[in-house]
């Protein structure tokens, strides 16, 4: 017998796939067939909060299909799970279009354009009542032209899982599910939170949660690491001297699903920016939270790949990079 869940994951995929028929001028239908009227939605900067299927459609929707008329959503992970009594599903993948008008005062390239997003939702009665989404615009500019800071690892179209198995529309084994949560869950609260400031990164015993070879797959800014040694060489120690007393893992939602985790918090990370270095830029000594957005693959007992999203525009504009305002008046950064 097919479940709320699996029900609620079908929605969702379905909804992904009506994007390559959906118009500005169709969009309305469309949302209103898959999200509740008063539908909470939280995105990006500069879009932040919107409110209902109005301001979903004309604030976001609409724009972006204006911007990207050929525009597909395809996931590559997608799955669902309960958080504090709550019915969620989760997905990441590109939307995939041709930049033909402005976006977010962004200059059309007439190139394919890959958007990676991250995405939470609340179902309530078979419709979305709450979104949560994330997509790395600070990669759109990068693919439009703008080198704004020196990344610290490769940035490239970010892959789906090598095992190819990410979209769960069915049930899935209860045993698996609780196993991937656990791991995730110990990775977080007894590896990454017994960081303190100076200490050797190699007291993590990050060997306890993560292949050896695993892949790290970040936004924009850091990009994309291969290994324990990447990881805590090109983000997790940059990030960590930056950000030393940063808190984490403020989740909205956190849930597993087969092999497959995922969580978000909003923000999920509080923190000062306390040290030099991280993007090329100074420390400012601000007080900054962080929005953002993980998937895990768990391959037997340890964790083999991990999806990242924060929201590198909202989290600049807290140290004083505007963003838009370096593309609106500084002509280099074409």
């Amino acid at each position: 017998m097919t479940t709320h869940r699996s029900t609620n994951k079908n929605r969702l995929h379905e909804f992904s796939h009506t994007i390559r028929d959906t118009t500005p001028e169709s969009v309305r239908d469309v949302i209103a067939e898959y999200y509740h009227e008063d539908a909470e939605w939280h995105g990006p900067a500069p879009i932040d909060r919107l409110e209902g299927r109005a301001a979903i459609e004309s604030e976001f929707w609409e724009p972006l299909l204006t911007a990207f008329p050929d525009l597909e959503k395809n996931d590559y992970i997608l799955f669902g799970g309960e958080f504090e009594g709550e019915e969620w599903v989760c997905a990441t993948g590109n939307l995939v279009g041709t930049f033909e008008n402005e976006w977010l005062e962004v200059p059309p390239t007439g190139h394919a354009t890959w958007l990676r997003y991250g995405e939470f939702h609340r179902f309530e009665d078979g419709k979305i009542a709450e979104t949560r989404l994330l997509i790395d615009i600070l990669d759109v500019l990068r693919q439009a032209g703008y080198r704004l800071f020196p990344s610290l690892a490769p940035e490239v179209v970010i892959p789906g899982p090598t095992t190819q198995d990410g979209v769960l529309l069915g049930d899935q084994d209860g045993a698996e599910s609780q196993q991937t949560l656990q791991l995730v869950e110990d990775m977080i609260f007894d590896g990454l939170h017994s960081y303190e400031d100076e200490e050797d990164l190699e007291k993590l015993g990050m060997e306890r949660y993560w292949h050896e070879d695993f892949m790290w797959y970040g936004p924009a800014g850091t990009g994309t690491t291969r290994g324990i040694d990447g990881f805590q060489d090109f983000h997790q120690g940059p990030f960590l001297e930056a950000f030393p007393d940063r808190e984490g893992a403020n989740h909205v939602s956190r849930f597993a699903e087969g092999k497959y985790c995922a969580s978000t918090g909003w923000p999920s990370i509080h923190a000062t920016h306390t040290g030099d270095g991280w993007l090329g830029l100074p420390a400012t000594g601000e007080s900054v939270t962080m929005r953002v957005m993980d998937f895990w693959r768990r391959e037997d007992d340890l964790l083999a790949e991990n999806w990242v999203f924060i929201d590198m525009i909202d989290l600049l504009d807290q140290i004083g990079v505007d963003v838009f305002g370096r593309i609106r008046n500084d002509s280099q950064y074409f």
